[in-house]
């Protein structure tokens, strides 16, 4: 956990270079390279076609879909603690939060797969980590919850990431709850197809198949 106060800095260039490498430690589309790795050919190619756990899930290898979650959030928590420490504050943002913010966005928007990445869910449920870990701790809570009784994992995610800039501003953590908040919109972007199932009833469940999260 990071305090919420700390030295300021200002942006430099060193600190534009890590938010940039931030963004491409993001982008880095572990459910892919791990699948293809397996022999399970194209991720892109099964289920909803993302790149991330849940899709993973979908071709029945638990190992490579638990593998995926903790390399994806990993990324987000490293990058975020790692900026923390070197740089502070930049104004009333924690630079970590503004590499996270990056990490998150190369996630969904890799160059390396024309910009069509994930959905960012576990690498912002790691920005969040280690950022300020009782927000993301209150998250991850809140995604599991909603996961076991409603089976729904873009649920799970929406209402999880909604939590977290809500509990971030109730303890005062103002900085965590900016973030949080524009990772949330970001979330509800990237999840916009999956409302519109969940409205209509055809979202698939965890565990099944079809194009869901």
């Amino acid at each position: 956990m990071f305090p919420l106060s700390g030295p300021v800095a200002g942006f430099s260039p060193a600190l534009f270079a890590a938010i940039a490498a931030g963004y491409l430690i993001g982008s880095i589309p572990f459910g892919l390279v791990l699948t293809r790795m397996a022999g399970l050919g194209d991720i892109r190619q099964i289920g909803s076609g993302n790149i991330g756990a849940t899709n993973v899930l979908r071709t029945g290898n638990k190992a490579l879909a638990a593998a995926t979650l903790l390399l994806d959030g990993g990324k987000g928590a490293l990058v975020v603690l790692v900026v923390s420490r070197n740089w502070g504050f930049v104004g009333l943002m924690d630079a970590g939060l503004f590499a996270g913010l990056a990490t998150v966005l190369g996630h969904n928007f890799p160059p390396w797969l024309k910009f069509r990445g994930g959905k960012g869910v576990a690498a912002t449920m790691g920005v969040l980590l280690g950022s300020l870990f009782p927000v993301g701790a209150v998250a991850c809570g809140a995604w599991l919850l909603t996961a076991a009784v409603f089976r729904y994992s873009s649920l799970a995610a929406l209402v999880a990431l909604t939590a977290a800039p809500v509990y971030a501003a109730w303890i005062g953590a103002t900085p965590v709850a900016l973030a949080a908040g524009a990772l949330t919109l970001l979330s509800i972007f990237t999840h916009r197809a999956n409302i519109e199932r969940l409205i209509r009833g055809t979202e698939p469940k965890i565990g099944g198949g079809g194009a869901g999260a």
